[in-house]
């Protein structure tokens, strides 16, 4: 019996019109790609004629993140097999699916340009603009993820040898003295101290930053050291919003204090009007609270004492105590003189000193007699404990990278390419927080006006 062949009821386009499309619209419309697309473009007509549409080809690695996709292979593999995804992406029908070399000669043209962090920026401008980014705290924190790359290994070591008892001849010590001189000015600028970051442009802190794979160590929950290979993301988020204000990426080994300032100089530049800045211990330098200072913010940094013995006559918060050892209570913060102001302790109604001259009834502080230990609202008060609990917006932040959006996940060896990685993923993150409020506005505008 011959095979009848049933023509088809609808055609492919008909098909493509009923089906739901524009899962990545809101997604793409909110970056601008055209940068990135000439960046990686052919520049002149001569040569042979690009074939790759290299619009889609971007608008898929974005999709990727989006997805889940882990690997590029699995892109490549979902844009063979599945037509609607591919047309989702930007490719047309005609358009033959890139290669994984092709995928990868992007991307090595796109981590030589800095194309992905002036998106950032113009991104969250907009963002800024369309009135979806209006905080007034960051709270800054970092967090690890592990390099493709494979760890050198460990050399030995050379043991030095023994030193000389005494005192150095004059000789030998203008000689040690020389070689300090010589090993200070050959430092990096991540080397020497944080002190030394406040004098220096933003342009040339984030061109210095150290970005290559490196061991790197930190204490968890416990008290036990964790080790790992790779880089660290440090990300300024805004409290209320939590959009990704400044992010950088370094390497492993990099103290998390030593990208504060970075940080902080990049929020500096944004239109916006920062009250305080958020902070573990881990931050708990003197330059920090500097450059805090200098951008007419305060500091809600966690104490780290570093073996500090006891301060007579105050608490542990540096609060001023009694002649009987009671704290004084936090009331207010002078912002004309710059001042804390504290109050009796309420042991003093019935204290039988409260009328002698020994026991003060107001006693203030100007926060500038020591910023690390004096701050506005003052340490240990129930105002300062509340902003400091916003600090649990970055800690989300950095979860929400890493489960959702691969930013563990880096498939991509040599920290510049690694870099690229989180770059697009901190992107993707801020473009997918604009288009949700996007559609939140305007659900809400529509039904304000049903």
């Amino acid at each position: 019996m011959p095979i009848i062949r049933q023509g088809s009821l609808f055609g492919i386009q008909d098909l493509y019109d009923l089906e739901p499309t524009q899962r990545f619209q809101a997604v793409f419309s909110a970056i601008n790609l055209d940068s990135a697309v000439f960046a990686v473009s052919k520049k002149s007509w001569r040569g042979a004629p690009a074939e790759l549409n290299y619009a889609a080809m971007i608008c898929s690695l974005v999709a990727r993140l989006v997805e889940r996709i882990p690997t590029i292979k699995d892109l490549v593999k979902r844009l063979k097999h599945d037509l609607i995804f591919r047309l989702e992406c930007g490719f047309l029908v005609s358009d033959q699916v890139p290669s994984e070399a092709s995928y990868s000669r992007l991307i090595d043209r796109l981590s030589a340009s800095n194309i992905l962090e002036k998106e950032k920026e113009s991104l969250l401008l907009q963002a800024i603009k369309e009135g979806f980014v209006d905080d007034e705290n960051v709270a800054i924190d970092a967090s690890h993820f592990e390099a493709r790359d494979q760890s050198p290994a460990a050399e030995k070591k050379p043991k030095p040898e023994p030193k000389k008892r005494g005192r150095k001849k004059k000789e030998e010590k203008e000689k040690y003295d020389q070689q300090k001189r010589e090993e200070e000015q050959n430092k990096t600028l991540y080397e020497k101290t944080i002190a030394d970051q406040l004098d220096v442009s933003l342009e040339e802190l984030r061109s210095e930053m150290p970005v290559e794979p490196a061991w790197g160590i930190k204490k968890n929950s416990e008290g036990k050291n964790v080790f790992w290979y790779g880089y660290k993301a440090h990300l300024a988020v805004g409290t209320k919003s939590q959009y990704i204000l400044q992010s950088i990426m370094s390497s492993g080994n990099l103290n998390d204090g030593k990208a504060a300032i970075s940080l902080l100089k990049g929020v500096q530049k944004l239109p916006l009007s920062i009250q305080h800045g958020c902070m573990d211990a881990g931050y708990d330098f003197v330059p920090v609270y500097q450059q805090l200072f200098a951008m007419k913010a305060h500091s809600v940094i966690a104490y780290n004492k570093r073996g500090e013995g006891e301060w007579a006559g105050y608490d542990e918060h540096f609060a001023p105590t009694c002649v009987r050892e009671h704290s004084y209570r936090y009331d207010s913060y002078d912002k004309k003189h710059q001042s804390l102001k504290y109050v009796r302790p309420k042991e003093c109604e019935s204290c039988p000193l409260a009328k002698d001259s020994l026991c003060q009834k107001v006693y203030k502080v100007r926060i500038k007699t020591d910023l690390r230990r004096y701050t506005a609202p003052a340490r240990g008060s129930e105002k300062w404990k509340a902003i400091y609990a916003e600090r649990t917006a970055v800690e989300r932040v950095n979860a929400y990278l890493k489960e959702f959006f691969q930013l563990n996940n880096v498939r991509h060896r040599t920290g510049r390419k690694a870099k690229l990685h989180f770059d697009l993923v901190t992107l993707v993150y801020n473009a997918s927080k604009l288009a949700a409020d996007r559609m939140n506005q305007q659900l809400s505008g529509q039904q304000a006006a049903a």
